[in-house]
């Protein structure tokens, strides 16, 4: 993920920093990807399997034509009647086989995912990853309400900066999509150490603005990076 120990150290350092001037808390996340792999795998093989030979018989393959690879087999096995008939069956399930083999094997490959997996339909996927990470990493369980994730994912090109309820009472969503550019301008140049500390920072100003320190403030949760590969 190109994140060294100086760069762990620099966004933990640039969190630290930002919350000694608020109430607020901030979490960083970097995923590799939020595919999960062997279900996209598993769907998209199955899928092929069940719509690739259907689609090829109608464009004008004929099965039985393979079935003469499987005469002395099943003539020992099925009357002459039917051996024509579980020969064609025969190989449709094998041509099926064979499909799914071959495009679960290529969901595998990560470029290739990325780009069957991309468009549209990681908006979402991004959003749910993130809304995830809220939850498992405590943000919802602050004293006041004023829990903040960054994140982003490196395959899909996407960053989600998400607040809790006592944000949000307070602050505008285009204050949080100036965090989010941030780390996406870090991200396209490769640079994700960067993008994070500067949409750190950018988050400190809007929170330090609403939500300032207390003197009796105390850091409920860890300053530094998470690091996934989903």
């Amino acid at each position: 993920m190109n994140i060294t120990e100086d760069d762990h150290a620099r966004i933990a350092a640039a969190v630290a920093k930002a919350e000694a001037a608020t109430s607020g808390e901030i979490r960083c996340v970097l995923t590799r990807e939020t595919v999960n792999v062997p279900v996209v795998a598993l769907i998209g093989g199955a899928s092929a399997a069940l719509v690739a030979p259907p689609i090829a018989i109608a464009l004008g393959l004929k099965p039985d034509l393979l079935t003469g690879l499987f005469d002395g087999w099943t003539a020992a096995h099925a009357s002459a009647a039917g051996a024509g008939l579980y020969s064609t069956l025969t190989v449709y399930i094998l041509l099926q086989a064979v499909v799914f083999a071959l495009v679960a094997g290529i969901f595998m490959i990560r470029p290739f995912r990325r780009v069957l997996t991309g468009g549209p339909g990681s908006v979402g996927r991004v959003r749910r990853a993130a809304l995830e990470q809220f939850e498992a990493l405590g943000l919802t369980h602050t004293r006041d309400k004023t829990g903040v994730l960054i994140f982003a994912s490196l395959d899909d090109h996407r960053a989600e900066v998400l607040a809790d309820s006592g944000i949000y009472q307070k602050t505008a969503p285009a204050d949080w999509q100036g965090v989010a550019d941030l780390l996406v301008a870090g991200l396209g140049r490769k640079q994700p150490a960067d993008g994070f500390v500067a949409a750190v920072e950018a988050a400190a100003g809007v929170l330090a603005e609403h939500f300032p320190r207390r003197d009796d403030d105390a850091n409920e949760l860890p300053d530094g990076l998470v690091t996934r590969k989903r």
